[in-house]
């Protein structure tokens, strides 16, 4: 009798140490191998080449800048802070440059593609939170001209500020973004972080009892252009 209820009381340890330390543990180790948002990266750039003015379409990319967009927010898992950064691959979209000044631009992801690292999380996103079903995409669409004279054409990149509308869950607001601008060769690449709340979208980020999610977060992008 004595050894079995050592060995229950061994069990009820083992399984309270599970339910706080796991949470811990996932938020220490492996949450925080997701990617953080992208950002450009100038490794391997090259010179510009060619006309900056004309006509731009969102391609694939290539490594370290391939194309991708998606969110990052902030979870509590039974008090541990657990970083969640979701992206797809899923993007298109277009701009167009006249006299060194980026007149129109629109970028679209679908949002039913995005994956996390929790293919139970991404079942929740795609259907109770963002219903994808009947609002599959997102957009950003430029409201102002953006000044591209400044531009570095030797390899390195700079920070342009830009408006627009951006459109989330069927919801349009207007968004400003800081966008970093890497011209390389003869491509583009772009990609910033809009600070979102999640609210003014009609998004109500889910609160389970055992995991919460913050109410703000971001829609972070990193695109690859090349002229038409």
């Amino acid at each position: 009798m004595r050894k079995l209820g050592w060995s229950l009381a061994a069990i009820v340890v083992i399984a309270i140490l599970g339910f706080f330390v796991a949470p811990w543990v996932y938020g220490n180790f492996i949450a925080k191998d997701d990617a953080p948002a992208a950002s450009v990266s100038v490794s391997g750039a090259e010179a510009a080449s060619g006309d900056l003015n004309g006509s731009w379409t969102v391609t694939a990319g290539t490594e370290p800048n391939r194309t991708a967009a998606g969110y990052t927010v902030e979870e509590i898992l039974r008090g541990a802070d657990v970083t969640v950064v979701g992206s797809t691959d899923q993007v298109t979209g277009s701009a167009t440059i006249e006299n060194d000044t980026l007149t129109a631009a629109e970028v679209t992801v679908q949002v039913g593609s995005i994956t996390t690292d929790i293919s139970q999380r991404d079942g929740q996103f795609r259907d109770r939170v963002m219903n994808t079903a009947t609002y599959p995409t997102a957009t950003f669409v430029l409201t102002e001209p953006v000044d591209l004279a400044s531009l570095p054409t030797d390899g390195t990149a700079t920070t342009v500020p830009a408006s627009g509308t951006l459109t989330l869950r069927g919801q349009e607001r207007p968004a400003t973004v800081d966008v970093e601008v890497l011209r390389t060769g003869d491509v583009i690449v772009a990609s910033g972080s809009i600070p979102t709340v999640w609210s003014d979208y009609g998004v109500e980020p889910p609160s389970l009892g055992f995991v919460t999610v913050d109410g703000a977060g971001s829609i972070d992008f990193l695109i690859t252009l090349e002229r038409n």
